[in-house]
């Protein structure tokens, strides 16, 4: 079992940047596809970037395509969202998530093994 904690996140003014960070712990991170997902209040969790178990591919939903930018340090155990040009719709809970299978995928929820404890974006206009 994978341990995802992340960190980075605050308030952020719209158009400016916050960079969070995951750690994880646990089995061979470096065979695990990552990625990151967010939720607003009353909304459902959803999808933001994604990043292949060797960083030679990555993913973006399309609200954060351009914005934000997911990569990884296999050999410290890290994965990064950079977010740039913050919009005040860019306010949720962030969570890290590991891929429930080596070397796939995690575009959904439902590739997700494990998660992370969550960490909040508040971005003001």
């Amino acid at each position: 079992q994978v341990q995802l904690a992340e960190s980075g996140g605050g308030l952020g003014q719209a158009g400016g940047s916050l960079r969070l960070s995951c750690a994880a712990s646990g089995r061979t991170f470096s065979a695990y596809a990552m990625g990151w997902f967010r939720q607003a209040p009353g909304k459902e969790r959803e999808f933001v970037a994604g990043i292949s178990w060797n960083g030679g591919n990555t993913y973006y939903a399309d609200s954060v395509r351009g914005r934000f930018t997911i990569s990884r340090d296999n050999a410290k155990n890290m994965v990064y969202l950079q977010m740039n040009n913050l919009k005040p719709k860019d306010t949720a809970v962030y969570y890290c998530a590991v891929d429930r299978r080596v070397r796939g995928v995690v575009l959904t929820t439902q590739d997700v093994g494990s998660w992370g404890q969550g960490t909040q974006v508040t971005v003001s206009s």
